[in-house]
């Protein structure tokens, strides 16, 4: 058995069979002179309908160091890439993603600044190469995010990074099956050190993003990290409840003052019942976020349900 020290790196996939022979090849080659380490290589898929397991599978067959983990359904983008990580054995853990928009050669590089007393070394994409307006709306989301929460996040973080082993174990003791994993570690409270990086742009298969994933990311991040939103309600509606009250008598007192020559009208009844009604359901729509959260955390459900393990 191996006296070096074990690193861990974990990758998430989803029908990406187009990327993964090229990302083996790019972390290998990463670490390639990373001798006094040994290193395990750990490839979660969530359950692709594409030859991507095949192709692992032939990876796994030719490289030990190689594992892979087979969900028995997809458990969607936030569950199967925290399980890997949690699943990871080393004193430090690498997180990259599949899609080559992480860059493998800045491994050696978080290694670097790990053996430098950094518990967490978080790579940040201040340029990406991407579709423009969504990297704009990123970055102003997650200024709002930090803005808003109680603890300052690390801005422009997709996850790509090292993680100790000492965060990691904190991760396991707090067991949230629905993690914001950005804002999570934190919460911790330990240095990060960022390293900034161009993000270039996927030059084979389609993003796994969509309008609902973006969503549920935005909403979880926010309802993790901060209660401003349901503050703002509460005071919002204190507030539009105050003016309704307010306006309900200088309409009265108009009224009786000129009777005959003030008409009430039914404009004005037609547009403030529309915008009470409008702010209500926006209001409720937050409170269910919030619940929603509560109620994940409650079921206690597996995080991912393995279908096969290789090379554990």
């Amino acid at each position: 058995m191996s006296e070096r020290p074990l690193l861990s790196i974990v990758t998430p996939c989803f029908n990406e069979e187009d990327n993964v022979d090229e990302l083996y090849r790019r972390i290998r080659a990463a670490i390639a002179g990373l001798t006094k380490y040994e290193f395990e290589l750990i490839f979660i898929d969530n359950h692709s309908e594409d030859g991507t397991v095949a192709k692992l599978k032939s990876l796994a067959a030719s490289d030990p160091a190689v594992k892979i983990i087979v969900n028995a359904r997809n458990f969607g983008h936030i569950r199967s890439p925290y399980y890997g990580i949690l699943q990871s054995r080393g004193v430090a853990t690498i997180y990259l993603a599949s899609d080559l928009q992480d860059p493998p050669e800045l491994i050696p590089e978080f290694i670097k600044h790990w053996e430098e007393g950094y518990k967490l070394v978080m790579a940040i994409k201040p340029v990406s190469k991407g579709v423009a307006w969504v990297h704009a709306l990123r970055k102003a989301y997650y200024r709002f995010v930090d803005g808003i929460s109680d603890i300052s996040l690390v801005a422009d973080s997709t996850g790509f990074g090292l993680y100790d082993r000492k965060v990691l174990d904190h991760l396991r003791q707090i067991n949230d099956p629905y993690p914001f994993l950005r804002g999570l570690i934190c919460e911790l409270g330990y240095d990060i050190k960022t390293i900034p990086f161009d993000q270039p742009r996927r030059l084979r298969g389609i993003s796994k993003n969509n309008f609902y994933t973006l969503y549920d990311i935005a909403m979880l991040g926010i309802v993790s990290h901060s209660k401003v939103p349901i503050r703002i309600a509460a005071f919002v509606g204190f507030a539009l409840g105050l003016f309704s009250v307010l306006a309900a008598m200088v309409f009265l007192i108009l009224k009786l003052l000129f009777w005959e020559s003030f008409p009430l009208g039914i404009a004005p009844v037609v547009i403030g019942l529309f915008f009470l009604f409008g702010i209500q359901l926006m209001f409720i729509g937050i409170l269910g976020e919030y619940i929603g959260s509560i109620h994940t955390y409650l079921q206690r459900r597996p995080v991912v349900v393995e279908k096969e393990r290789i090379n554990f």
